[in-house]
Order: C-alpha cells, then structure tokens, then sequence
C-alpha cells in the first residue's frame, strides 16, 4: 500500500510547495482582488491561475510519460538531473521572472500568464524525479532500467489532478489569510526568500533524480 500511495503524497506536497509560492499566483489574485475591492475576484482569479498551472504542469507529465515507455530509464534519469540542477543553478544566479500583463487581465490572460510563470520556474521539472521513480504506476510495467510498458492517460492525469487541487488548495489559502488578515506588508517584513529556497529544491530534486538507484 505504501508503495503505492507515495508518489500521490509527494504530488500532493510538491503542489501545495508551489501553492505557497507567490509566484504561482496567490500574490497576483490578492492584488486583482484588492484592486476590484472584491473577494469574489480573488477567488475567481485563482480558477484561471489553477489552469494555466495544471496545463504547465500536464505538458511536462505527458512528455515524461511517453519517453518513460520508450527511453531507457538512466538517460532519463542524467537528462532529467542535468534540466533540473542547470534550471536550479541559473535561478540562483540570474532570479527574474517574467512579465508581460497588466493587472486588466481577462480569464485567458491569467491562464497564460500563469502557463508561463510555472514553465519558467520549472514547476513542472520538479515532478520529474517522482514520474520517473514511480514509473510503474505512471509508465506501465517495464523492465528494470530499461524501455517498455504501455501508455494509460488516467494515472497520469489524475496526478495532474491530484498535483493542481492541493496548489489550488493552499493558493487559494494564502491569498484570503492575505487579504483578510494579514495584508501584504508582511511580504516586506516577514515573508522568507522564496525564489532562494525554489531554486534549491529544483537543485535539489535534480540531486536525488541524479543518484537514485
């Protein structure tokens, strides 16, 4: 049972990780939501931030799967570690994020715009290394090491599912403790480095993809 439940935990975990991050989008929904004096518009802009998230995250998932059934796993493997620890690295050096909408943005405005933010902060990289050590439940069976098994859309997109309803989830948390109670000062004063801490977890992550067995 073990076995088989880690990697929908870990899905789980590494979606509320990127929930927690202002960057994925509860910083912009509480700012849309403070612009329109709007609850409703706070939560309503974290829909469209969900999907452009999900669809970031989808993108890598499917790729991952269906080289997961074809490529031998220890290629997989060094490439994935080496997107990972490369992506991580130049974060650490070069921390920018992209901007290219205003705060009148429409549905699929936010859609995009959190499309881009998760492809280039790696959101999706960061599942690589549980996609590829539970390759039976995603890939199919294969033999060890090697290529093989047969593609099933469900367990993949369920992890997508599974993925964006904790982000959504803690987003959605954030953004109302935020609006409600907290206020935005306390991303001056109290609020920990997280592009620092992001760009070590994609080290991180490309780390143990690297070395496990």
């Amino acid at each position: 049972m073990a076995g088989t439940l880690w990697p929908w935990v870990v899905l789980a975990g590494l979606g509320a990780w990127h929930g927690l991050n202002p960057a994925m989008g509860w910083l912009f929904a509480v700012g849309l939501g403070l612009q329109e004096r709007s609850r409703k518009a706070l939560f309503a802009a974290l829909v469209p931030i969900a999907l452009g998230h999900a669809l970031a995250i989808s993108l890598i998932v499917f790729v991952v799967v269906l080289l997961g059934i074809t490529v031998p796993l220890a290629w997989l493997q060094v490439g994935g570690a080496a997107l990972l620890i490369g992506l991580g690295l130049w974060k650490l050096v070069r921390a920018r994020h992209p901007r290219w909408v205003g705060m009148r943005v429409g549905f699929w405005d936010l859609t995009g715009w959190s499309w881009v933010m998760a492809t280039a902060h790696g959101a999706g990289l960061m599942l690589v290394p549980v996609l590829l050590g539970a390759r039976s439940t995603f890939c199919g069976q294969s033999p060890v090491g090697g290529p093989g098994g047969a593609f099933s859309p469900v367990p993949a997109m369920s992890g997508v599912i599974v993925h964006t309803l904790s982000h959504l989830a803690v987003a959605a948390l954030m953004a109302w403790l935020v609006y409600d109670f907290i206020g935005l000062a306390i991303l001056r004063r109290a609020w920990f480095n997280v592009d620092f801490v992001w760009s070590l977890s994609l080290v991180l992550a490309g780390a143990v993809l690297a070395f496990a067995g």
